[in-house]
């Protein structure tokens, strides 16, 4: 497909090829096939292209509109990667219609991807002293680990996640932390409460203490744009059989952070929930809340390019929070649309056009 394609066209593409998360979907593919489609369009349009393993069988592109020298450089990232497909028709059509691209990742976040491409493709031709970065990654929907090892090779003066925003400027979201409560009994027969310990009812002391955190949080001082942060129950497990004391009980719990929660006040949270009962907390993933300045550059710049643009927290996740970690001014912005995760996925294609112009504009001025 020649960069002279459409949004629509270069959208739809992209949404033809399978690129399921196999860490989500076992029958998941993973981000090979789109890959190798991406690098190759960016590469006839003028960038210079890089595909590294950020894991095995996981690749990210890389593609450099590569500036005359002296410029600010700007990175444009989006995922490659989606959810499952249970209970669509048709996922992988790539159907227009109506103004919109129908199909699984159309919204989240094959579009916006599609428009970083031709920003960067515009920014080839425009000739701009800085570099325009388009990070196309993998693995967003699970651990990140696209955006990680980017962080690790490439710098930028800024960024934009192009992760779809209904065209509202989102300068934060909440962090999360999934952690582990395991909590020890005495395997016994259910006739001799002399010799056994109960796991899981011993449970019922961290659990009383989490709901009581959890109402803690949601009544203290929040954030402006996020509220409050959050913690609550996921997954509990224990015992052996019926006729048995359990030997241990096993709690998996989300935190939801905001910023200036810290991974330290989580652990100590965690620490104070086991409270003095014989077991153990594990943190399995912490990701940081993220925050952009209202006044930093590229929010003044995306926020006076997009007209303006609402100004919002989120509170899911995404990789803007280990690009701003990484010392990289970002924000998020991108497309109208809906249907993420869910059995009807679309995106607004005349949005998308509005989105590339901004991804266009701010590149000119940051990049001149």
């Amino acid at each position: 497909m020649a960069p002279e394609s459409s949004v629509a066209e270069l959208t739809a593409a992209l949404v033809r090829i399978d690129s399921r998360n196999p860490d989500l979907d076992p029958g998941g593919p993973g981000e090979g096939d789109v890959a190798s489609f991406v690098a190759g369009w960016l590469a006839e349009a003028g960038l210079d292209v890089t595909v590294d393993e950020a894991a095995p069988g996981r690749p990210n592109v890389v593609g450099i509109a590569r500036g005359s020298g002296g410029g600010r450089t700007l990175q444009l990232n989006a995922h490659m990667d989606t959810v499952g497909v249970a209970g669509m028709d048709d996922p992988f059509a790539g159907r227009i219609e109506a103004g919109r691209v129908y199909g699984r990742g159309a919204y989240d976040m094959k579009g916006s991807l599609a428009a970083c491409m031709l920003a960067g493709a515009r920014a080839v031709r425009l000739g701009l002293r800085g570099d325009v970065v388009v990070t196309a990654v993998a693995d967003e929907e699970v651990a990140s680990v696209g955006t990680e090892a980017i962080v690790r090779a490439y710098g930028a003066d800024a960024a934009i996640v192009t992760e779809p925003t209904e065209e509202r400027l989102v300068l934060a979201h909440k962090g999360f932390a999934g952690f582990t409560i395991d909590v020890a009994g005495r395997a016994a027969h259910g006739s001799r409460p002399d010799l056994g310990i109960d796991a899981i009812a011993l449970m019922g002391d961290v659990l009383v203490r989490l709901r009581a955190l959890g109402e803690r949080l949601r009544t203290g001082p929040g954030h402006t744009l996020l509220g409050t942060g959050s913690v609550h129950a996921s997954l509990i497990e224990g015992g052996q059989e019926y006729s048995s004391y359990p030997a241990s009980c096993r709690l998996t719990g989300e935190r939801r952070m905001i910023p200036g929660e810290s991974d330290d006040l989580v652990r100590s949270e965690l620490e104070a929930l086991l409270g003095d009962l014989d077991g153990a907390w594990e943190l399995t993933m912490m990701r940081p809340p993220f925050e952009a300045a209202h006044d930093a550059e590229i929010s003044v710049l995306v926020a006076r390019h997009a007209g303006g643009p609402e100004v919002v927290g989120e509170p899911y996740w995404a990789d803007s929070a280990l690009l701003q970690a990484a010392g990289i001014p970002t924000v998020v912005y991108g497309p109208r649309g809906e249907g993420a995760h869910a059995e009807v996925e679309w995106v607004d294609l005349a949005s998308l056009e509005r989105c590339l112009e901004v991804y266009v504009a701010v590149a000119t001025e940051l990049c001149a």
